[in-house]
């Protein structure tokens, strides 16, 4: 049997009333809709429930499934431990997938598990649907998210659907993500402009049933908007490959400064009938000719960057420096940071604060080399990785000192935090999802193992002449 139903879902611990306490009662829209996505799933009666969860054990590099028979997990973070679910996982089901994920060349499996535990991603919506059909009459398989593309998570979706049928599956999908966590001031997380406008834009793609807005959602709004959801409905999304659907926004609302959403989708059709929403070629579409736009709009100091990481990854030699460079960057010394991305995420950032090569051009290139090949949080860029890269190069203004918080702004300048014996950090300005002096300085002050509060920390800030 095909995936008969797919649901977004968000997992606010409030509203369980054991952890709400009666705070429950601000997001009862979200409530009521939840209580109707029991009430479909129950009608359903299906013999397995997928979950995928932003809380689940989640890698960079890997699409973790969790294995075992079955699981148990508790909202006592939240102060309620009363409230639980234990589950029984579908073994079969999971192998299957495993399989169906190694053979389509997606990293996935069961590898990699740290805590068995139900995480409240999972534990929120089976407080509702277990509450309508119960703990035993179904089976769950329960997965996390990865540092991978739209489409990677995409093709576990689908995955999960050719599984579902090539074992007689009856399965509903669940994809538990909140929306913005920026959406008010007195919220957990402040305000920032862009999460209304990602809440608007992910509701608008539900409302319509428009997954491949999902998948090409620009990944800097979705970074300044502090979701968790996203790659958890796009795994859904792929969950519905080829396949019509009826779609439905039951609620949204952020009383508490973060967006909850929920959202049906009902197959109005038999799986695969549909060519036009099989979307890996529109996605691919779009990812080559976004690519190409950035790569054609690229000035002397980004392809200088990108030639010296190419140049050492594909021979394994430095990149001699071409003799049509102008003389910014022959005739100057400055201290520059390179940044790469990879499908909107950081993939290597390694700069020097001050000058230590001959020229601005050679400071680039050693950097763009270091910021791919020796970043230690992330492995050394492949030579299959190297079209997929987007570069950023900061060149470095000289450091001020700063007397007072006032003088600090983090769209304009970067800080250095830096401690009496040599102990330092830095950040840049103007990052996605860094929007208060609070927050710039304490991941800098982090970032240098520095302690804001420790005696004569030195704070500095610097400007930035970014090219994109």
């Amino acid at each position: 049997m095909p995936v008969v139903a797919a649901f977004a879902v968000p997992h606010p611990p409030v509203i369980v009333p054991g952890v709400g306490r009666g705070r429950e009662r601000g997001i009862a829209a979200t409530t009521a809709a939840y209580e109707e996505v029991a009430r479909r799933v129950a009608d359903l009666a299906p013999d397995t429930l997928v979950i995928s969860s932003p809380h689940t054990a989640s890698y960079l590099d890997y699409l973790h499934i969790s294995p075992g028979r079955g699981a148990h997990g508790d909202l006592s973070d939240f102060g309620d431990r009363a409230d639980g679910s234990s589950v029984t996982y579908d073994e079969e089901f999971v192998a299957a997938l495993c399989e169906e994920a190694a053979a389509a060349g997606i990293p996935a499996g069961t590898r990699g598990e740290k805590d068995p535990a139900l995480d409240w991603g999972v534990l929120v919506p089976l407080h509702f649907i277990q509450a309508r059909l119960g703990t035993d009459r179904f089976k769950v398989v329960r997965m996390g998210l990865a540092g991978f593309s739209p489409i990677e998570h995409y093709r576990l979706g689908r995955a999960v659907r050719d599984v579902a049928e090539r074992l007689g599956r009856c399965v509903v999908y669940a994809a538990s993500g909140d929306l913005s966590h920026k959406l008010s001031a007195d919220g957990p997380y402040g305000f920032a402009p862009d999460g209304p406008v990602f809440d608007e834009k992910v509701c608008e793609a539900f409302a319509a049933g428009d997954f491949l807005s999902l998948l090409t959602l620009d990944p800097g709004l979705s970074e300044r908007a502090a979701e968790c959801g996203l790659r958890s409905f796009q795994i859904m999304a792929g969950a519905l490959d080829a396949t019509p659907v009826r779609a439905e926004l039951l609620s949204h609302e952020g009383p508490f400064g973060v967006g909850y959403g929920v959202a049906a989708f009902t197959p109005a059709g038999p799986a695969g009938s549909d060519p036009s929403r099989a979307l890996e070629p529109a996605y691919q579409a779009w990812h080559e000719e976004r690519l190409a736009a950035t790569r054609s709009a690229e000035d002397a100091f980004v392809r200088l960057a990108r030639a010296s990481l190419e140049a050492r990854v594909r021979t394994g030699e430095r990149l001699r420096l071409p003799d049509d460079l102008p003389p910014e960057l022959t005739g100057r010394r400055a201290g520059a940071f390179v940044s790469l991305k990879k499908d909107g995420r950081l993939r290597g950032c390694i700069g020097t604060i001050a000058p230590t090569r001959p020229s601005l051009a050679e400071e680039i290139a050693a950097n763009a080399v270091s910021a791919g090949c020796h970043d230690p949080r992330f492995p050394p860029v492949t030579a299959d990785e190297l079209p997929e890269l987007v570069y950023d190069v900061d060149v470095l203004g000289e450091p001020e000192p700063v007397a007072d918080r006032a003088q600090l702004d983090p769209a304009r300048y970067g800080v250095i935090v830096s401690a009496p014996d040599g102990r330092r950090g830095l950040l840049l300005p103007d990052l996605d999802g860094v929007d208060t002096v609070d927050e710039q300085l304490r991941i800098a002050a982090r970032k240098g193992g520095v302690s804001l509060t420790e005696s004569g920390v030195r704070i500095e800030r610097f400007e930035v002449v970014r090219h994109l």
